[in-house]
């Protein structure tokens, strides 16, 4: 089956929400458990069961840091209740979601723009993005092709660096 014509800011928006449906599963997932999202893991830190956090208890969980921990207590008692610990958690799960989201938004859009390209064979081309960065890999038939698709990818909004990845067939 041959695409002759495609319509890239719906190509784009449905690609974002599939990312962003993805997002709002993981919320509505603690909601139905009818618990604090992060009450399991509160517990399994709180060795001495006194539903408080000390930083000693709190730094085992490797995603916080001290500047974490201290942001997060908001009441500066120098422990972590569960809402204080949920909160901080929270935040830092919605930071990762909206870089996942972009991260999706911004590989659909150098897929667009490389479909978009008439004397592109994108098809045999993979894209990836990791934090703005950018990967193409793939086959292409020449080194312009090659150098083409990097210019195409790294004229993309919010794209930070592209690493080329192609590899010319003969």
């Amino acid at each position: 089956m041959k695409v002759t014509q495609f319509n890239k800011p719906l190509m784009l928006m449905a690609i974002i929400a599939g990312a962003s449906m993805n997002a709002v599963a993981f919320d509505t997932d603690a909601v139905q458990e009818q618990q604090t999202p992060y009450a399991t893991e509160f517990k399994q830190l709180d060795i001495n069961e006194n539903m408080q956090l000390t930083w000693s208890e709190t730094a085992k969980n490797k995603a916080i840091n001290y500047n974490h921990f201290i942001e997060a207590d908001k009441d500066s008692n120098k422990v972590l209740s569960l809402d204080e610990y949920a909160e901080l958690r929270t935040e830092q799960g919605h930071k990762k979601v909206k870089q996942v989201v972009s991260d999706s938004a911004i590989t659909a859009k150098v897929k667009a723009e490389l479909l978009a390209e008439k004397n592109l064979k994108s098809i045999n081309i993979s894209v990836e993005t990791y934090k703005g960065d950018v990967i193409l890999s793939g086959f292409v038939g020449n080194a312009l092709t090659k150098a083409k698709a990097e210019k195409i990818a790294s004229s993309v909004e919010g794209v930070k660096s592209v690493k080329n990845g192609l590899v010319i067939k003969s």
